[in-house]
Protein backbone atom coordinates (compact mmCIF):
# COMPACT_ATOMS: atom_id res chain seq x y z
CA UNK A 1 0.00 0.00 0.00
CA UNK A 2 1.16 3.56 -0.66
CA UNK A 3 -0.12 7.06 0.01
CA UNK A 4 -1.75 8.21 -3.23
CA UNK A 5 -1.70 11.93 -2.44
CA UNK A 6 -2.04 14.48 0.31
CA UNK A 7 -4.57 17.30 0.19
CA UNK A 8 -4.45 20.84 1.54
CA UNK A 9 -7.19 23.48 1.71
CA UNK A 10 -6.36 27.03 0.65
CA UNK A 11 -8.09 30.38 0.32
CA UNK A 12 -5.88 31.33 -2.67
CA UNK A 13 -5.64 28.38 -5.03
CA UNK A 14 -3.58 30.14 -7.70
CA UNK A 15 -1.00 31.54 -5.25
CA UNK A 16 -0.48 28.15 -3.62
CA UNK A 17 -0.21 26.41 -7.00
CA UNK A 18 2.34 28.96 -8.20
CA UNK A 19 4.39 28.54 -4.99
CA UNK A 20 4.79 24.78 -5.41
CA UNK A 21 5.38 25.03 -9.18
CA UNK A 22 7.99 27.80 -8.91
CA UNK A 23 9.95 26.69 -5.85
CA UNK A 24 9.46 22.92 -5.73
CA UNK A 25 9.16 21.98 -9.41
CA UNK A 26 5.60 20.67 -9.23
CA UNK A 27 3.63 20.17 -12.43
CA UNK A 28 0.03 21.33 -12.13
CA UNK A 29 -2.73 19.38 -13.79
CA UNK A 30 -5.83 21.02 -15.18
CA UNK A 31 -7.92 23.00 -12.75
CA UNK A 32 -11.08 21.20 -11.66
CA UNK A 33 -14.07 23.46 -11.08
CA UNK A 34 -17.43 22.43 -9.65
CA UNK A 35 -19.52 25.64 -9.73
CA UNK A 36 -22.54 23.90 -8.17
CA UNK A 37 -20.54 23.13 -5.01
CA UNK A 38 -18.25 26.17 -5.13
CA UNK A 39 -15.22 23.87 -5.21
CA UNK A 40 -11.97 24.17 -7.20
CA UNK A 41 -8.78 22.11 -7.10
CA UNK A 42 -5.49 21.24 -8.75
CA UNK A 43 -3.44 18.10 -8.55
CA UNK A 44 0.27 18.84 -8.36
CA UNK A 45 2.82 16.18 -9.24
CA UNK A 46 6.42 16.30 -8.11
CA UNK A 47 9.44 14.81 -9.86
CA UNK A 48 9.46 11.85 -7.45
CA UNK A 49 5.89 10.96 -8.43
CA UNK A 50 4.41 12.24 -5.15
CA UNK A 51 1.12 14.09 -5.62
CA UNK A 52 -0.59 16.87 -3.71
CA UNK A 53 -4.14 18.10 -4.15
CA UNK A 54 -4.74 21.75 -3.34
CA UNK A 55 -8.39 22.66 -2.86
CA UNK A 56 -10.55 25.72 -2.32
CA UNK A 57 -14.22 26.06 -1.45
CA UNK A 58 -16.62 28.93 -0.92
CA UNK A 59 -17.48 27.24 2.40
CA UNK A 60 -13.87 27.18 3.65
CA UNK A 61 -13.49 28.28 7.26
CA UNK A 62 -10.69 30.42 8.72
CA UNK A 63 -7.09 29.20 8.74
CA UNK A 64 -6.06 27.24 11.83
CA UNK A 65 -2.32 27.46 11.24
CA UNK A 66 -0.49 30.75 11.75
CA UNK A 67 2.87 29.00 11.57
CA UNK A 68 3.86 29.82 15.12
CA UNK A 69 2.56 26.96 17.30
CA UNK A 70 2.09 23.25 16.72
CA UNK A 71 -1.50 22.17 16.21
CA UNK A 72 -3.18 18.78 16.04
CA UNK A 73 -3.19 17.46 12.48
CA UNK A 74 -0.97 18.34 9.56
CA UNK A 75 2.61 19.03 10.75
CA UNK A 76 4.71 19.69 7.63
CA UNK A 77 5.62 18.67 4.11
CA UNK A 78 9.25 17.65 3.68
CA UNK A 79 11.11 18.13 0.40
CA UNK A 80 14.50 16.53 -0.24
CA UNK A 81 16.77 18.73 -2.35
CA UNK A 82 19.72 16.33 -2.60
CA UNK A 83 22.44 18.44 -1.00
CA UNK A 84 23.24 20.86 1.81
CA UNK A 85 24.01 23.54 -0.78
CA UNK A 86 20.58 23.08 -2.37
CA UNK A 87 18.89 23.39 1.04
CA UNK A 88 20.76 26.65 1.60
CA UNK A 89 20.01 27.95 -1.90
CA UNK A 90 16.28 27.20 -1.83
CA UNK A 91 15.96 28.60 1.69
CA UNK A 92 17.62 31.83 0.54
CA UNK A 93 15.38 32.06 -2.56
CA UNK A 94 12.26 31.64 -0.44
CA UNK A 95 13.41 34.23 2.10
CA UNK A 96 14.27 36.71 -0.65
CA UNK A 97 10.78 36.18 -2.09
CA UNK A 98 9.31 37.14 1.30
CA UNK A 99 8.47 33.74 2.75
CA UNK A 100 9.02 33.31 6.49
CA UNK A 101 11.91 31.23 7.81
CA UNK A 102 11.05 29.46 11.08
CA UNK A 103 14.38 27.72 11.66
CA UNK A 104 17.66 26.78 10.06
CA UNK A 105 19.26 25.89 7.92
CA UNK A 106 20.79 23.70 10.61
CA UNK A 107 21.68 20.17 11.56
CA UNK A 108 19.07 18.80 13.94
CA UNK A 109 19.74 16.59 16.94
CA UNK A 110 18.74 13.52 14.91
CA UNK A 111 21.20 14.40 12.13
CA UNK A 112 18.96 16.03 9.51
CA UNK A 113 20.20 19.13 7.72
CA UNK A 114 17.10 21.22 7.20
CA UNK A 115 15.32 24.53 7.20
CA UNK A 116 11.70 25.12 8.08
CA UNK A 117 9.71 27.68 6.07
CA UNK A 118 6.09 28.74 5.72
CA UNK A 119 4.18 28.45 2.45
CA UNK A 120 1.71 31.21 1.43
CA UNK A 121 -0.97 29.73 3.73
CA UNK A 122 1.29 29.33 6.77
CA UNK A 123 1.83 25.58 6.32
CA UNK A 124 5.20 24.30 7.46
CA UNK A 125 7.57 23.27 4.66
CA UNK A 126 10.70 21.37 5.66
CA UNK A 127 13.58 21.56 3.21
CA UNK A 128 16.14 18.82 3.75
CA UNK A 129 18.90 16.91 2.02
Amino acid sequence: MRIEHIAVWTKDLEALKDFYVLYFGARAGNKYVNPKKGFESYFLQFESGARMEIMSSVDLGPARNDGSNPAVGYAHLAFSTGSKEDVDSLTTRLQEAGFRLLSGPRTTGDGYYESLMLDPDGNHIEITI
